[in-house]
């Protein structure tokens, strides 16, 4: 009976361990990026670079994403998720390391290095939760969808009161992220060697290669475009909702809070979505409601000229962003048979999305740059935001990729 005891409790231990394991992951996944984006201006003079080129450190982590994205499953297939996951995180600590010396060469290797860490993250995470609780994905999903979310928004508020606010410097306000990095090393590390001691475990982890299939997938596909269109809109709003918001009169400081309120409005949507999802066999539905709300959020910006006009627009936007978002990784699991199809359908979709969310700024910028107005700009999201629907609709059925 103790020796019974005993085990119930280590299994117990070991459940508790890869929740936590699975939440601090999701704390890396943005924190890193988000925090730069206020402190771009001291960077830039303190570095002595230009515009453009100060703005690589943005749209270099979604680079690294596209790029590493299809590679990491292969890697998962043959290490395992769980170490390879371990040492993306073991890339990202050392990447913000290096990234906070103030010499111009260690500032874009270790943000190189960032992307590489936290894209072995995103790709391997859905697939390590699929095999860990195949029959709770949608709950763990909206756990670690909102983790990010909370950490994501709360970076981006803390990046000036450390740097400037405490007077610690932009270097010490992007190091101490390494802070949950080194608390989810430590975790993986623990729950690696507690897996290698179990030969069934570790037999099961290896999958035999499905020899790129998931590429000639139409299903795949849909669930890609639809990743890859809603992470368009979310990179090119938090790039540019704040200039947007300017036409309504108000001032850059409260444009820029307006877009932390939108991130944080947006944090319930992000666990109530894969759970409602989780209801339906289908999640057409939800795709329909999310696509009304898009068009309703964009539409205010774009024929509003009120404040309250403004707030409305901008809470629509969070909650449809962040709701968005966290249907694209539940499909990721809703999907997928089993862990490796999940690992290799968030690969692709990851990789074709950040492909696209890294041309989004830019091509919106230019659009602004060509018309002087915003109304440009807007419509193409509205359009966007459609095709977010289209796809979401063959997305939404329920079915499997490979079958």
């Amino acid at each position: 009976m103790g020796l019974q005891n005993a085990s119930d409790r280590s299994k117990e231990i070991h459940r508790f361990l890869l929740i936590a394991g699975i939440i601090v992951v999701a704390f890396n996944l943005r924190p890193s990026i988000t925090s730069v984006g206020p402190l771009l201006g001291i960077i830039r003079d303190d570095v002595g670079l230009s515009n453009w080129s100060v703005g690589i450190l943005t749209s270099l982590p979604l680079i690294a994403f596209a790029i590493m994205s299809p590679i990491v499953p292969r890697l998962g297939n043959r290490f395992s998720n769980e170490r390879v996951m371990l040492l993306g995180l073991i890339l990202l600590l050392f990447g913000i390391s290096i990234r906070s010396i103030s010499l111009i060469f260690f500032l874009f290797l270790g943000t190189l290095f960032v992307g590489l860490g936290i894209a072995i993250c995103n790709v391997l995470l859905p697939g390590v939760i699929k095999g860990k609780f195949p029959a709770k994905v949608a709950i763990m999903t909206s756990i670690y969808s909102t983790s990010m979310g909370i950490f994501a928004a709360t970076a981006s508020g803390l990046s000036i009161p450390i740097a400037t606010g405490l007077g610690l410097g932009w270097q010490l306000a992007l190091v101490v992220w390494v802070t949950p990095a080194v608390i989810g090393i430590i975790i993986w590390i623990y729950i690696i060697k507690k897996d290698s001691t179990d030969a069934a475990h570790v037999k099961a982890g290896y999958y035999k290669s499905s020899d790129n299939r998931i590429w000639k997938s139409p299903l795949a596909w849909q669930v890609a475009a639809f990743m890859g269109l809603q992470s368009f809109l979310f990179y090119v709003t938090i790039s540019w909702l704040p200039e947007i918001l300017l036409r309504f009169g108000v001032s850059l400081t409260t444009a820029g809070w307006m877009l932390s309120f939108m991130q944080f409005i947006g944090l319930p949507a992000s666990f109530l979505v894969p759970m409602i999802a989780d209801k339906f066999k289908s999640q057409r539905g939800i795709v329909l409601v999310l696509g009304a709300l898009f068009i309703s959020g964009y539409g205010g910006l774009l024929l509003g000229n009120s404040f309250t006009v403004m707030v409305i627009s901008t809470i629509l936007l969070g909650f449809t962003l962040s709701g968005a978002f966290a249907l694209a990784l539940t499909f990721l699991g809703m999907r997928a048979r089993n862990a490796r199809q999940a690992a290799e359908l968030s690969g692709m979709a990851q990789a074709f999305g950040y492909v696209l969310a890294a041309t989004g700024p830019m091509f919106i910028g230019y659009l602004y740059d060509v018309t002087h107005v915003w109304t440009v700009p807007l419509l193409t999201m509205i359009g966007v935001a459609l095709l977010v629907v289209l796809f979401g609709m063959g997305a939404g059925r329920d079915k499997y990729v490979l079958e």
